[in-house]
């Protein structure tokens, strides 16, 4: 970053979707079974996890090269390399480090949430680039089932450190209804977390508009999608469930506002296994494509969505 670059989370990430002209984000969701074949040549059909984090981190990078010129941020899924236990852990260290070497900025997608001292722990593991964090993220998904004092020493800590959070608000999944559809004083559990996340996005507001606590709300829901935008006018939105989980570009298209800004769409299975698809079969070179379906992906929600006008001009 230069001297003269935005601090605040908000005003970066805008930034940064300007310059590349496209709010489209890269999820980093890898599975062995999927990788490459030519990665797992040799390895037999058992491999070991130290050898399974290794590839993993090898994979993500070679994603992160193929993409980075593309996108503005990556979005590594903590989940799939806890699994793998140590080596795992140091493979997901690595490939974030990778990403904030090309100038991307990295969304760690890890769902945390506690009280107290436990919450202020993981806000400082994760929050606000080295060393202001061991580990080095922009930003991290936070569960905010526990209440509004949960959420605090996340956005204490992101304010310290000029990184940001999102908040699962109204998410992807089918069952997601299960709890925040349930009708609380006359509107939806997820209407009431955005209330709340649009009054502290607003008390963290920068000169993009937006503060920087935002709001996860899939794109397998649309009509909430168009909703929600409306009611956290502040709040920056991540927006997963496109692509692979069936969201389309115009289903996301409400989460814009009129300057085709306050949102990321992220793709993970849809961009990163490109080369198990169909109609990039025919690409020899597994990365190439990758950024093929990256390329398409941009255009697709240049074309449907107020993400068309973005420009690369700076913030007024």
């Amino acid at each position: 970053m230069t001297l003269d670059a935005p601090t605040h989370y908000a005003d970066r990430l805008c930034s940064l979707i300007r310059a590349k002209k496209t709010p489209l984000i890269v999820g980093l969701d890898p599975r062995c079974e999927q990788l490459p074949p030519s990665m797992l040549a040799g390895h037999g059909s058992l491999v070991p996890l130290a050898i399974q984090a290794q590839l993993y981190q090898q994979f993500c990078c070679e994603i992160i090269d193929a993409v980075h010129r593309l996108i503005p941020a990556v979005k590594p899924q903590a989940a799939f390399f806890e699994q793998l236990g140590p080596a795992g852990m140091m493979a997901l260290a690595n490939v974030i480090e990778h990403a904030k070497s090309v100038g991307l900025m990295v969304i760690l997608d890890a769902k945390r949430g506690d009280i107290g001292s436990t919450a202020v722990a993981y806000a400082a593991a994760y929050l606000g680039a080295r060393p202001l964090s061991p580990w080095g993220c922009d930003a991290l998904t936070v569960n905010p089932y526990l209440g509004e004092d949960s959420l605090e020493p996340f956005v204490t800590a992101a304010k310290k450190n000029n990184a940001g959070i999102y908040v699962l608000a109204k998410t992807s999944n089918p069952g997601s209804r299960t709890l925040q559809e349930k009708i609380v004083d006359g509107q939806p559990v997820y209407s009431h977390i955005a209330d709340l996340l649009q009054s502290m996005a607003q008390s963290t507001i920068g000169d993009s508009g937006y503060g920087i606590v935002g709001a996860v709300v899939g794109a397998t829901y649309p009509e909430q999608l168009w909703a929600l935008r409306q009611q956290m006018r502040n709040t920056l939105l991540l927006i997963p469930g496109y692509g692979a989980q069936g969201g389309t570009a115009a289903d996301v298209a409400g989460g814009f506002d009129e300057q085709g800004q306050g949102a990321v769409i992220n793709s993970s299975r849809g961009i990163i296994f490109a080369y198990e698809r169909r109609e990039y079969r025919a690409i020899k070179d597994w990365q190439v494509a990758v950024a093929q379906a990256t390329q398409d992906s941009i255009a697709e929600i240049a074309s449907e969505t107020r993400a068309g006008r973005i420009s690369d001009s700076v913030i007024q």
